[in-house]
């Protein structure tokens, strides 16, 4: 049914709980995995308009995204990544279209009302723009 699944990672603790959520799923579709994280920082969202270098922060964010499928990799997941630049809902939905994903699986912070209004939700913006499935797991709440 789930042939390709979108996981967009936050590079924050939130991401175990879409991470662990989402490992037997994939197992029992026999899913390929996409991670996906959408760095938005000034030097991510200008780089190729300002042909700007690759900042330290897109430079860990790639790392965690290697360290990410090299784990999932090691459980015998097919998986691949991508670090994406710029409007992180955007981004998500434009890989998970070129990449014929079947599946976008998310964490969710849960945030309500005006948390939501003034920071707005990622997930809720995907579920907008997008009519690939999507599945919201929320994480639980950091101490």
């Amino acid at each position: 049914m789930y042939r390709t699944i979108l996981i967009p990672l936050e590079h924050s603790a939130t991401d175990q709980a879409i991470l662990a959520h989402i490992r037997g799923l994939a197992k029992m579709m026999e899913s390929r995995l996409v991670l996906i994280h959408v760095a938005d920082g000034f030097a991510a969202r200008n780089q190729k308009s300002l042909d700007l270098a690759e900042s330290e922060e897109m430079r860990d964010d790639r790392e965690y995204l290697d360290q990410c499928q090299d784990e999932l990799r090691h459980e015998g997941f097919d998986v691949d990544s991508i670090l994406a630049c710029g409007e992180p809902a955007q981004e998500i939905v434009k890989a998970a279209t070129e990449r014929q994903c079947d599946l976008i699986a998310m964490s969710t912070h849960g945030h309500r009302l005006i948390k939501d209004i003034v920071l707005g939700s990622v997930a809720e913006s995907v579920r907008h723009r997008t009519d690939i499935p999507v599945l919201l797991v929320r994480a639980k709440a950091l101490p």
